[in-house]
């Protein structure tokens, strides 16, 4: 969404949360389970670490079962690939550059996810 032009929180992990943000992208559900089990204080970084799991655990079960329907499924998959590729670099471009970017409906999904883990 905008840009956040707030003072940066200060973050358990000890990154600057820009940096924080992207990494909790980088190796998909991993780091983003990992970045919220690790985060306690950083709303910024739990928010893209949610939205990354959500998203990118939600790509990974989609290709499980794409993958186990012959032909059309496959056809999915290899769709789904640079899709997900995509997605992956700019949502890391999007957090590095300091922005609380909502996907449609995985955004709010997160923020409520959030607030009930709070």
């Amino acid at each position: 969404m905008a840009n956040d032009a707030r003072s940066p929180a200060p973050s358990s992990t000890g990154l600057q949360e820009n940096v924080g943000g992207l990494l909790a992208y980088l190796l998909g559900f991993i780091t983003g389970i990992i970045f919220l089990l690790v985060e306690k204080e950083n709303s910024f970084i739990r928010f893209h670490a949610m939205q990354s799991t959500i998203v990118f655990g939600g790509i990974f079960v989609l290709g499980l079962v794409t993958g186990m329907i012959p032909i059309i499924g496959w056809i999915i998959g290899i769709l789904l690939s640079p899709i997900s590729l995509i997605l992956w670099i700019f949502l890391m471009y999007k957090a590095y550059n300091k922005e609380r970017y909502h996907l449609p409906m995985v955004g709010e999904m997160s923020e409520n996810q959030l607030k009930k883990m709070s």
